[in-house]
């Protein structure tokens, strides 16, 4: 079934549409790492759509997957039509992962991968391809290294597709998730060298489903020893003292184990941890 055009798109954004339906039909068989976030389910729909029963998408499931966003993986397949599966990684078991260098994300797209390929094994001929976009390139992301020496493909970034042209064709298709914030693993709250475990990750967890549940959608909470910093857009700082009291702030993230809170009156920053890493 093709996707239809819900709203109008520009015709360098269209054209750009076309070209990604284009090379995920001349793959022909598809196996799509899917985490349910906006580029991967473009991705998942377009191979629905020029694919059929011939597209699969895999979420890899770990502690460093919130379980809500699992939730919303599934149902994000569900109406997108195609074929999903999840599978466990054990990334955690992996000192390379869970001593948190600043290479951590090769050991966690390494460990995906080797799932995704036994998952291809089973699915004659499939390429398994993933929803890197152009921007990513730009980025520290080891993770991008891994991949391709898995020989995975991603057709955004072979295509100069960027994040606002993937929310802006999502938003045209229909699609409800055209705006959902970026929600990068878990782990990436971590500073470098600080320990992840499967506790401490649960922590962050908890802590930003409680956020979201109450108003924020876009946050982050960085660890900082045992305590939380907590990163919001700039202009949503004050909405967060102000809609919220104080102290149930505090108690609830003592109440899940964190020793202090503090509000990072930056704001939120993608990639901010890597400031660490370039000293």
């Amino acid at each position: 079934m093709v996707l239809k055009l819900q709203e109008p798109l520009s015709e360098a954004k269209l054209h750009q549409l076309e070209l990604l339906r284009s090379t995920i039909k001349k793959i022909g068989k598809v196996c799509v790492a899917y985490s349910g976030g906006v580029d991967s389910s473009l991705i998942a729909a377009i191979s629905q759509e020029q694919l059929g029963e011939n597209a699969i998408a895999i979420t890899g499931v770990s502690d460093s997957l919130a379980p809500y966003l699992r939730k919303e993986a599934k149902q994000q397949a569900h109406w997108i039509g195609i074929r999903h599966q999840e599978c466990l990684t054990k990334e955690l078991e992996n000192p390379n992962y869970s001593q948190n260098p600043s290479d951590r994300c090769f050991a966690c797209k390494q460990e995906l991968h080797k799932h995704l390929a036994k998952i291809a094994d089973h699915f004659p001929n499939a390429q398994v391809i993933d929803g890197v976009n152009f921007d990513d390139l730009s980025d520290h992301r080891p993770g991008i290294d891994a991949a391709r020496i898995a020989g995975v493909r991603s057709p955004l970034a072979e295509n100069k597709i960027q994040k606002s042209t993937i929310r802006a064709i999502s938003k045209a298709l229909g699609f409800p998730w055209w705006d959902k914030p970026s929600q990068p693993c878990l782990a990436s709250r971590f500073p470098y060298g600080e320990s992840i475990t499967s506790l401490r990750l649960n922590q962050v967890a908890l802590a930003e489903k409680w956020l979201i549940d109450n108003g924020f959608p876009e946050v982050r909470v960085r660890i900082q020893g045992f305590g939380a910093k907590l990163e919001l857009p700039v202009d949503r700082i004050h909405d967060l003292l102000t809609t919220i009291q104080r102290e149930e702030i505090v108690d609830f993230f003592l109440s899940i184990g964190f020793s202090s809170i503090s509000v990072d009156l930056e704001g939120l920053i993608s990639g901010k941890l890597n400031r660490e890493k370039e000293k």
